[in-house]
């Protein structure tokens, strides 16, 4: 299990199967996966992925309705989060990008709007799909 020891139990466990995932996991999916470990009802996964979500441990892919542990926990805790994904295999790769960011600041100033969180969500081909 994941070694954060300010994580409940559930908590690891949640993290844990996303760090070790192939693949993005829906809530429903990690509640199948877990239920040998005694998480039986829906609210017990939500309120982990809350806590992983709220620290950082954890990201939502809106597009995909389904999570994936952070590549680089606390590494951009209020900048931009993009993720490529493959529609074909479907990997997932992180990253951010200051230049971008810098642009989405930029705009949201000259607009007076304030951003909360920034997520994009890039779909496509993967190098190795796209060969």
């Amino acid at each position: 299990m994941s070694a954060h020891p300010d994580l409940t139990r559930n908590q690891a466990l949640v993290l844990d199967r996303l760090e070790k995932a192939e693949a993005p996991l829906s809530a429903y999916a990690l509640l199948d996966q877990l239920r040998e470990e005694g998480l039986r009802a829906p609210l017990q996964i939500y309120r982990a992925l809350d806590k992983l979500l709220d620290i950082g441990l954890a990201h939502r892919l809106e597009s995909l309705n389904a999570f994936i542990a952070c590549a680089r926990p606390h590494c951009h805790p209020s900048g931009l989060i993009a993720f490529a994904i493959c529609e074909r295999c479907g990997q997932v790769s992180e990253f951010s990008d200051d230049v971008v960011s810098d642009r989405l600041a930029d705009w949201a100033g000259r607009e007076g709007f304030v951003p909360t969180r920034t997520i994009m969500e890039i779909r496509g081909e993967c190098r190795a799909c796209a060969a």
